[in-house]
């Protein structure tokens, strides 16, 4: 069975506990919320979606046939030489993404970078069981659906959301807890609603410790 990728490329990682951090993105096609399709949008179980994970057109992309193609392009994607496996100090870090990365995430293709030294981390919507032998997983749950996946390193909310209060999950089992707010400006919200989200995820955090505030620091910047 092969795998679907949109992109893969080599950036800052923009968001959440590991903002800054150099890493290799593997953004795989296709998810179970949306069709990545506009016309679909408004019936989307997420309508705020900023990213575009159809085909497999992008850079670094297209159609592997096994794990250890996709590992290998995954690993061309680094700038620099890797360290040894016992080299200690870093390990390069590997973030999966869509999309819904966990549609086509398998415990083989973790196993082949895990062989190289690699660090891999997912960035989901929690509702589709992941594989074993991740390093870090970050789940950004979504109204109106079901949590398979209720524990990990990073709960990531994007609120406001209609319907989503951030006390349904506080109680889980996760190392952090980020508040991001929303940004749905792109799609006709205003400056204002984009001025109105940040505000209220400010007030939010400020008035509940447990949470901290996250930015996307990747759009302040202008990189990928």
């Amino acid at each position: 069975m092969g795998y679907r990728v949109k992109e893969i490329f080599h950036s800052l990682q923009g968001e959440g506990v590991h903002a800054g951090r150099a890493a290799v993105f593997c953004r795989f096609s296709g998810c179970n919320l949306w069709t990545g399709r506009e016309q679909d949008r408004p019936d989307a179980a997420c309508r705020f979606c900023d990213t575009d994970f159809t085909g497999t057109d992008g850079p670094g992309g297209g159609v592997f046939e096994d794990a250890q193609a996709l590992a290998a392009a995954i690993l061309a994607a680094f700038p620099y030489p890797l360290p040894p496996l016992d080299g200690g100090g870093w390990r390069p870090y590997v973030v999966f993404t869509g999309g819904e990365p966990a549609l086509q995430l398998r415990p083989e293709l973790l196993d082949a970078l895990h062989a190289h030294g690699c660090l891999c981390g997912v960035e989901t919507n929690g509702t589709l069981p992941l594989p074993a032998g991740l390093d870090w997983v970050t789940v950004s749950p979504k109204a109106g659906t079901r949590l398979a996946v209720t524990r990990g390193d990073e709960l990531k909310l994007v609120w406001p959301q209609d319907g989503v209060d951030p006390a349904d999950f506080a109680g889980l089992d996760f190392g952090h807890f980020i508040l991001q707010p929303c940004d749905d400006a792109a799609r006709g919200a205003g400056a204002q609603a984009g001025a109105d989200h940040i505000a209220a995820c400010v007030r939010h955090c400020l008035e509940h410790p447990r949470w901290r505030l996250g930015l996307q620091t990747h759009k302040y910047l202008g990189i990928r």
